[in-house]
């Protein structure tokens, strides 16, 4: 029996959709991931073969007024999942990036963080590798899906109400699917190995820029939205975004033989699950 955290987010709920009776879901109600002797009850080797964690605090310009609670959920959530002693899968974040590479980062770049939200997304990381026994920490980037809210849903509403939209043009990464992410989530399980401690990047293949993403999701969606390309200072944000977030997946393709789509095409199906 898995056990799934964070379980009502986009990833939990892909994953609920894949992993069915084979795993447990629990949201912050069932369990407090911050309360250390909560998830040390709840939470057994006897019980559980491995813990995915999904919950995590990403509400990114919040995060630079909230860096507490933050704190909370995204550095003493992991520890104390990892203290269990069950192997864990914890997702991270393009974020612990400052975004100044030409190149798609390695897990072997050193991270160098611009907000709070990136700032305890990699201070998880470092408590999840310190505390863990057996760890896979999968760092991700411009997550979205048919659950709950994300720049897909929120561009296919907007496009819906207006002519047009203004979105950024100089800010480059590659979008994930949450359905691809949970499915190589679920890949992986079978071959974690006890003892070991590893570091993967997973996205979509492919690099597109805000911009580019919001055309797709525009003409996929049959929205006449005109879109506009803006430079990131012409819409300022309270938390610093990288320029270049770009993930190197070759790592998770080669240890775990995984194939990964193009971002367009993984779009497309999201898209074609939203109209039903």
């Amino acid at each position: 029996m898995f056990l799934v955290v964070g379980a009502k987010g986009q990833l939990g709920n892909e994953l609920r959709l894949l992993l069915k009776e084979q795993a447990e879901y629990v949201d912050k109600e069932e369990l407090d991931i911050t309360n250390q002797n909560a998830v040390l009850t709840f939470v057994t080797p006897q019980k559980y073969q491995a813990v995915i964690n999904c919950a995590a605090y990403t509400a990114v310009d919040k995060a630079e007024d909230e860096e507490e609670l933050a704190r909370r959920i995204n550095i003493d959530g992991p520890r104390n999942l990892a203290l269990t002693g069950v192997p864990l899968i914890h997702i991270s974040t393009d974020y612990v990036f400052d975004g100044r590479n030409y190149r798609p980062y390695l897990e072997s770049d050193t991270p160098n963080p611009s907000s709070a939200y990136g700032r305890t997304k990699l201070a998880g990381e470092k408590e999840v590798w310190g505390a863990a026994t057996t760890a896979i920490i999968i760092r991700t980037s411009w997550l979205y899906s048919e659950f709950g809210n994300n720049f897909v849903k929120t561009m296919r509403r907007l496009g819906a109400e207006r002519d047009n939209l203004n979105v950024i043009f100089d800010q480059i990464g590659t979008p994930t699917y949450a359905r691809d992410l949970a499915q190589a989530i679920v890949n992986i399980l079978p071959h974690i190995q006890s003892g070991s401690k590893e570091i993967y990047h997973f996205s979509n293949e492919g690099v597109c820029s805000w911009y580019d993403f919001a055309t797709q999701i525009m003409q996929k969606s049959g929205l006449n939205c005109k879109v506009n390309p803006i430079e990131s200072n012409q819409y300022p944000t309270k938390a610093t975004r990288p320029f270049y977030s770009v993930l190197n997946k070759s790592k998770i393709k080669k240890d775990f033989n995984l194939h990964i789509r193009h971002w367009e095409e993984a779009l497309q199906e999201c898209i074609n699950n939203l109209k039903g």
